[in-house]
């Protein structure tokens, strides 16, 4: 556990959908400096098909130093994710910083997308996203460094990104438009609000949604989770509105080399949607 500025230690982060992939790899990250980290997700049991439950997470947190509070938390239900950041607040006696990293995925034409798709993609990536800061927001405003970190791509409105599945890009946006939004209405008030984006695929479950998507041109979670870190450290008045690639604020800290994030190093990678 370490006490400078560079380090997380002490910090209660309440990060979304992090009972696996990109969440746990930021809630794991964070616990090596001494965090807490409020594992808020759906899944308190095996998934048949998914890997990794709240408890698993939580785990994994208490195993890299941190300590954990796995709360079951649908993220569309006002009520669950009131609840949810009080005992939070309550638990570890404040809140820093939240990570909105749930997100719903549906890569298809406007035809071929259920409308109940449509809901899920909207109710999870721009509703969840703006409620739960909504609600972070009264304990955030009391933390000396708050942060909200949201998952999230810089806004491209080249019409391709839209053209093979509108729902999903809209879904997206709305998440990067809180940013714009929030950093903006939260800065002089201290309230850091950016974007965190992957250069290239990563390997989570979700990347079975994307045709032809093999794991061996992916990286890993853990660049996302370094350059969440690089990120929450960082005094919330000098970084905030910004939509931040990961290799660009990782290349800001030093490092270069991103070998290691590679799932399998010396392959070619995949650039992320919303990438030109």
């Amino acid at each position: 556990m370490s006490d400078t500025a560079n380090s997380l230690a002490g910090k209660t982060l309440f990060i979304t959908g992090a009972s696996r992939g990109i969440g746990e790899a930021i809630a794991v990250r964070a616990a090596r400096d001494g965090a807490n980290v409020v594992i808020a997700a759906k899944t308190n049991r095996p998934h048949p098909k998914l890997p990794g439950t709240i408890h698993t997470a939580a785990e994994a947190v208490e195993a890299a130093g941190g300590k954990a509070l796995p709360l079951v938390v649908d993220v569309r239900d006002e009520e669950a994710v009131e609840a949810a950041m009080a005992q939070a607040a309550e638990h570890f006696g404040g809140i820093d910083i939240l990570v909105n990293n749930a997100s719903a995925i549906f890569l298809a034409g406007t035809m071929e997308t259920p409308m109940k798709r449509v809901d899920l993609m909207f109710n999870v990536n721009v509703r969840a996203t703006y409620m739960c800061s909504q609600k972070a927001l009264p304990y955030l405003l009391k933390s000396d460094n708050p942060h909200i970190l949201n998952l999230a791509p810089p806004l491209n409105m080249a019409p391709h990104w839209f053209a093979k599945h509108t729902a999903y890009t809209i879904a997206k946006y709305g998440m990067s438009m809180c940013v714009l939004g929030m950093a903006e209405e939260f800065r002089e008030r201290g309230v850091a609000v950016n974007a965190l984006w992957p250069r290239t695929v990563i390997a989570t479950a979700a990347i079975n949604m994307i045709d032809g998507v093999k794991t061996e041109y992916c990286r890993k979670p853990e660049i996302l989770s370094d350059a969440a870190h690089c990120i929450l450290t960082t005094p919330s008045r000098e970084l905030t509105g910004q939509f931040i690639l990961d290799d660009e604020i990782l290349a800001k800290h030093g490092v270069t080399d991103l070998d290691a994030y590679a799932v399998s190093p010396g392959q070619p990678l995949l650039p992320d949607l919303f990438l030109d």
